[in-house]
């Protein structure tokens, strides 16, 4: 069993743009947090994603349908639909999401967008064989 007492608290006192807490065969938990002025990058996963966030103000750009998100709110991105989340507010907006399968390296801890892509650029953040 793993036990995250309160993830609303924890995932909003993190202080990486992302750390991988938990991956199983079928999904994964990552937090999450993105700096005033910054976004999370326009994706697009090939696995179903669940985020819910847990301080800030982001604007979600889901498909071409763009939405205010804050504290409390869920925003769930089908596979293979471009998304990102920019920060709107003055202070850092957190969150944890569930990919489903898992989409990161399970050791990943990135300080920065910038370091997180480019591990994944170079091929160095990618889901375990077993996770996918």
């Amino acid at each position: 069993m793993v036990h995250i007492q309160n993830i609303s608290a924890e995932s909003s006192e993190v202080q990486e743009f992302r750390r991988v807490v938990w991956t199983g065969k079928s999904s994964q938990l990552v937090l999450m947090s993105v700096p005033p002025g910054g976004d999370i990058g326009e994706e697009v996963h090939h696995v179903d994603q669940h985020l819910f966030f847990t301080a800030g103000k982001a604007k979600a750009v889901v498909g071409g349908e763009e939405k205010v998100v804050e504290a409390g709110d869920l925003v769930i991105v089908p596979q293979g639909v471009k998304h990102n989340f920019v920060n709107a507010g003055p202070t850092p907006f957190t969150l944890y999401t569930v990919y489903a399968p898992a989409e990161h390296d399970p050791r990943s801890v990135h300080k920065t967008k910038e370091e997180g892509d480019k591990l994944e650029d170079e091929g160095k953040d990618e889901a375990p064989k077993w996770a996918k």
